[in-house]
């Protein structure tokens, strides 16, 4: 009964993480970050398909869910960045792999 109720757990703990990495542009907006901290203009640029109004929408569920933080940056002028989490790193080492994965079986 117990094998059981570990299964279901982590059944429910992976069926969330899909609903979050299956969104589109999360995994490129995770990717545009793991070198370092973007400004939104920065992530912006670096997919210039994804509009702006949904990049504000995926930036505050990826923050919600703890895997980017956004920093406001008090310097003249003020300024917003947006950083990875330790979560926010090893999710997009994870999806590295899929990213290996596709480039050599897509």
């Amino acid at each position: 009964m117990l094998q059981h109720k570990e299964s279901k757990y982590l059944c429910e703990k992976v069926e969330i993480a899909h609903q979050i990495i299956g969104k589109k542009w999360v995994n490129l907006i995770i990717h545009s970050l793991m070198e370092e901290p973007k400004r939104f203009s920065e992530i912006h640029s670096f997919i210039p398909d994804l509009s702006k109004r949904m990049l504000i929408e995926r930036t505050k569920e990826l923050e919600e869910n703890g895997i980017i933080i956004r920093n406001v940056i008090t310097e003249r002028p003020v300024r917003t960045e947006y950083s990875l989490t330790r979560k926010g790193i090893e999710l997009g080492r994870a999806l590295n792999a899929v990213e290996n994965w596709a480039e050599k079986w897509l």
